[in-house]
C-alpha cells in the first residue's frame, strides 16, 4: 500500500502538471513520456508491480538523500569505496529523476540538481583513473566502460529533472558535466567509441542520448553512425555486426545480458525522438529479436555460461528490467508478462507502467521456451547455438551444443563444445570465467590470469583436445578467422540432432560431432549420445573431457588411485590446473562412471575402443584459491590418427535422503556399440528390459537424400542424415 500523502502529491501532478514549475519549453524531458507517469494518484494502488518498485526506488533514494551528497575522487578499482560510491550515485540519480517525474516533489530534483553540481566541479579536474590497468582508463572509473555506464543512467535522471533547473545551472551542468562526459568517451576515445564491441555500444548510447537531451544533433549522428558520421562505426553498425539474424550476440548470453541494456534504451530515444528512422524496425526488427533470444538464452531464469560468464546471473538484473519493458511497450507481447511475472520487477517508465497494469489486469501468458537453432555472425554463417529442449519447463532436460564463432576477446577456444541441463540443474557444466565480479581482493574485480590460464583453454570445456594444445594455439586473432559449420539441426521430438564440424582447430584435423538428445519410452529424461569423430594428418593424443556438476558413485572398471600425492596432468594450456585423482583403462566393452547431483543419477556409457579413462578435478597449482574445484572426466586416447569417441550420458532413478529411500540406482542401459557400415555410423544402445534403439547417422548431410543398412539382419532405410530404429517395437521413428 503507498503512503496516503504520496497518493495525495501524485493525485496533485494531475492538477497541475509537473512541467509547469519550470516552464523551459526547450529542456522538457525527451527520453521518456514524462506526462504519462504524472497524475496516476490511487491508480498506482491496482498495479502491484509498479507500486512495488516506486517503493523499492522511493527507499534507496531517500536513503542516499539521508546520507548526504558524496562525489568522492576517483581512486579505487572495482569494488572499491570511490568505485562503489560512483555507482550509487548513478542509481540515485537515476532515480530521483524518476520520482520527481511521479510524484511531483521539488526535493528529488533539488537533490540530483545538488549532485551533478558537485559532478559539474569534480570532473573537469579528472585525469586519467589511477587504478587503471589493462583497460582504456575512465575518469570515474578505473575503466572507461563503467564511465559510460554513469552516463546512461547520469543523463536520463538528468532529463528528468532538466526543466526544473535555473537556466545557469542547466548551463554548468550541460557544460561541465555531460558535454565533457560525451567528449571523453566519443572523440577524446576514438578506438573505444568507433569499436564493434559491447564497450562501444555503451558508450555510443550515452552519448547519443547525451545529444537528445542537450539539443545537440551532432552527437547523436555520431553515435548512431560513427565519429565521422560514415555509417562504418556507430550503433547502427554494431547493430549490423554483433547480432545474427536471429538476434544472437557475437560475444555469447552473458555479454548479450549486458549489452542488451543500451541497444534497447538507446533505441528507445530513437524511437521516441526521431521516430521517422524506424528503428524497431530496422535490419528486420533485431533490437526486438535481441530481447527475445536472450530470454531463449536462459534455463530456470539463468543464463548460459558461456565464454567469459558468471554463472549467477539471471534474468532479474537491471539489463533484463529494462528490456522486457521496453520490448512489452512495442509489441505489447503477453509472453514477455510472464517474464516479468517471474523477475518480479518493473522499471518506472511509461512501458514498466504498461508491463505491470497489464500482469494485474492478467494478460500474462506463458514465454514459448523451445528448441531452437541461433545462427551466429552478421550472415547467420559462422556457426549456430543449438537449444534442443525436451519441454519448457525449469526441470525439463536441455541440451546446448556450442558451435559458435569465437567471440571476440570475450570467447572461449571450444568450438563444438556442449552443456547439459536436467532436473533443473547443470549436469554437464561449462566452467565460465575467471573472476570476483566486482571484489576488490580479487584483483579489483578484474578477470584473473587463471580466466587465461585456465578457463579460455580448451581442455577446461567439453571438447576435443589435441596434443595437450588448446585451438588456435590459444590466439583469438587465428580463431576470429573460422567458425564451425552448422551441418545438422533437428529439433523435432522424439529425437532431436545438432551435428556440426570443426576444422582448422587445429592444423590438418576436422572434428565432426553429432549430439543427439533421445527420448525413450518408460525414461524419465532423454538420453545423450555424443558421437565425436576425428579425422588427423598424423597420429596424436586425443583427449575429450567432460566436466560436471555432482558427485562421483562408482564406476565398472578398475582404477589406480592416487591416494597419497596429488599429481597435475600436464605443464600448460590449462592442464596444469588439473589433479589427476585415478585412472582406468577400458577393456574391449564399455566403461561407466556414475555420479549423483540433487537426488538424480547419471551414468556416463563410454564404448570409444582403446581409451584410457582419467579422473580429476580442476584447481591445482592456484595458490590464491582462484579457482573452483570441480570434476572432470577424460577420455585419453594415444597414437590415433582418426578416431571416433562414443558416448551416453544417461539420467537415471532417485534417492530421497529425507525418507532413507533408493530407486533406479542402476542404469537401464545394458551396452552402448558402435560400427561404421559404409559412409554411416551406427550407434546401437540396448536397454536391459530387452529392448533396442539405433541410430544410423550418415556422413552426407542432404535431408533429401534416402539411405539404407542392415542391422543385426534386419534391413534399415530412411531420410535424411539421421535415422532411428526402436527395434523391439518394430517401429521406426
Amino acid at each position: 500500500m503507498i503512503a496516503r500523502s504520496l497518493l495525495l502529491g501524485m493525485a496533485l501532478i494531475a492538477v497541475t502538471p509537473v512541467a509547469q514549475a519550470a516552464p523551459h519549453a526547450s529542456a522538457r524531458p525527451v527520453l521518456m513520456n514524462a506526462s504519462a507517469l504524472s497524475g496516476l494518484g490511487e491508480e498506482v494502488e491496482h498495479y502491484p508491480l509498479f507500486a512495488e518498485e516506486l517503493s523499492r526506488v522511493r527507499k534507496q533514494v531517500d536513503a542516499a538523500m539521508r546520507a548526504g551528497v558524496d562525489v568522492p575522487v576517483p581512486r579505487d578499482a572495482g569494488g572499491g569505496a570511490s568505485h562503489e560510491q560512483h555507482k550509487r550515485n548513478y542509481m540515485a540519480l537515476y532515480g530521483a529523476g524518476l520520482l520527481y517525474r511521479i510524484t511531483g516533489e521539488r526535493r528529488y530534483a533539488d537533490y540530483a540538481r545538488d549532485m551533478l553540481l558537485a559532478y559539474a566541479k569534480l570532473y573537469p579536474t579528472l585525469g586519467p583513473h589511477p587504478a587503471a590497468s589493462n583497460q582504456a582508463a575512465g575518469r570515474l572509473f578505473w575503466q572507461s566502460l563503467n564511465d559510460s555506464v554513469w552516463l546512461v543512467y547520469g543523463i536520463q535522471g538528468y532529463d528528468a529533472v532538466r526543466d526544473a533547473l535555473t537556466a545557469q545551472e542547466r548551463q554548468t551542468i550541460d557544460d561541465n558535466v555531460f558535454r565533457r562526459m560525451a567528449a571523453f568517451l566519443s572523440t577524446g576515445s576514438p578506438k573505444l567509441f568507433d569499436r564493434i564491441h559491447n564497450h562501444a555500444t555503451w558508450a555510443n548510447a550515452g552519448v547519443g542520448m547525451t545529444g537528445y537531451v542537450l539539443r545537440d544533433p551532432d552527437l547523436v549522428e555520431k553515435a548512431l553512425k560513427g565519429l565521422d558520421k560514415s555509417g562504418k562505426a556507430g550503433f547502427l553498425r554494431q547493430l549490423d555486426l554483433l547480432f545474427s539474424p536471429d538476434g544472437y550476440y557475437a560475444e555469447g548470453p552473458y555479454y548479450q545480458r549486458y549489452a542488451l541494456q543500451p541497444f534497447v534504451i538507446f533505441a528507445a530515444a530513437v524511437e521516441a525522438n526521431e521516430p521517422q528512422r524506424r528503428i524497431f524496425a530496422y535490419r528486420d526488427g533485431i533490437v526486438l529479436k535481441a530481447i527475445r533470444t536472450t530470454i531463449q538464452l536462459t534455463h530456470a531464469g539463468y543464463f548460459l555460461p558461456l565464454n567469459d560468464a558468471m554463472p549467477d546471473k539471471s534474468l532479474r538484473t537491471e539489463e533484463l528490467y529494462q528490456a522486457v519493458a521496453i520490448g512489452y511497450g512495442m509489441t505489447h507481447d503477453p509472453a514477455l508478462l510472464s517474464i516479468a511475472q517471474w523477475q518480479k520487477r518493473t522499471v518506472l517508465s511509461p512501458q514498466g507502467l504498461a508491463v505491470a497494469r497489464d500482469l494485474a489486469a492478467g494478460k500474462a501468458r506463458p514465454f514459448p521456451f523451445a528448441s531452437v537453432l541461433l545462427r551466429d555472425g552478421p550472415a547467420g554463417d559462422q556457426g549456430a547455438l543449438a537449444l534442443l529442449r525436451d519441454g519448457p519447463g525449469d526441470k525439463d532436460q536441455l541440451l546446448v551444443a556450442k558451435n559458435t564463432a569465437q567471440g571476440m576477446g570475450h570467447g572461449h577456444f571450444d568450438k563444438l563444445n556442449w552443456l547439459l541441463y536436467d532436473n533443473g540443474h547443470p549436469i554437464v557444466t561449462d566452467y565460465g570465467a575467471a573472476r570476483f565480479l566486482n571484489i576488490e581482493a580479487k584483483d579489483g574485480g578484474r578477470y584473473l590470469a587463471e580466466n587465461e590460464s585456465w578457463a579460455k583453454q580448451t581442455v577446461a570445456h567439453n571438447t576435443l583436445v589435441v596434443n595437450e594444445a588448446s585451438h588456435f594455439d590459444a590466439n583469438e586473432k587465428r580463431a576470429d578467422q573460422l567458425a564451425p559449420r552448422q551441418l545438422y539441426v533437428s529439433t523435432d521430438a522424439p529425437t532431436r540432432v545438432s551435428i556440426a564440424e570443426m576444422a582448422g582447430a587445429y592444423r590438418d584435423v576436422t572434428f565432426r560431432r553429432a549430439l543427439v538428445q533421445l527420448k525413450v519410452d518408460g525414461l524419465k529424461s532423454p538420453l545423450i549420445v555424443d558421437l565425436l569423430k576425428v579425422k588427423g594428418g598424423t597420429a596424436a593424443r586425443y583427449d575429450l573431457p567432460l566436466h560436471y556438476a555432482g558427485h562421483l558413485i562408482d564406476t565398472d572398471f578398475a582404477l589406480t588411485s592416487n591416494v597419497t600425492t596429488r599429481p597435475v596432468l600436464g605443464k600448460a594450456n590449462g592442464y596444469q590446473h588439473l589433479w589427476v585423482d585415478a585412472d582406468g583403462k577400458l577393456g574391449a566393452g564399455n566403461g561407466v562412471v556414475t555420479w549423483i547431483e540433487d537426488g538424480r543419477f547419471y551414468s556416463y556409457r563410454v564404448a570409444t575402443p582403446g581409451v584410457t579413462m582419467i579422473l580429476g578435478e580442476s584447481g591445482a597449482n592456484d595458490p590464491r584459491f582462484n579457482l573452483r574445484r570441480e570434476p572432470f572426466i577424460m577420455q585419453r586416447l594415444d597414437g590415433a590418427k582418426d578416431a571416433a569417441f562414443v558416448s551416453l550420458l544417461e539420467p537415471h532413478g532417485r534417492y530421497d535422503g529425507a525418507a532413507e529411500t533408493t530407486t533406479g540406482a542402476d542404469s537401464a542401459v545394458d551396452h552402448l556399440t558402435h560400427e561404421r557400415q559404409r559412409d554411416v555410423d551406427v550407434v546401437s544402445i540396448t536397454l536391459k528390459d530387452g529392448r533396442q534403439v539405433v541410430l544410423a547417422i550418415s556422413d552426407d548431410m542432404d535431408v533429401a537424400k534416402s539411405h539404407s543398412l542392415t542391422v543385426n539382419g534386419r534391413p534399415l532405410s530412411w531420410k535424411g542424415p539421421v535415422g532411428r530404429f526402436d527395434l523391439a517395437k518394430g517401429a521406426a521413428r
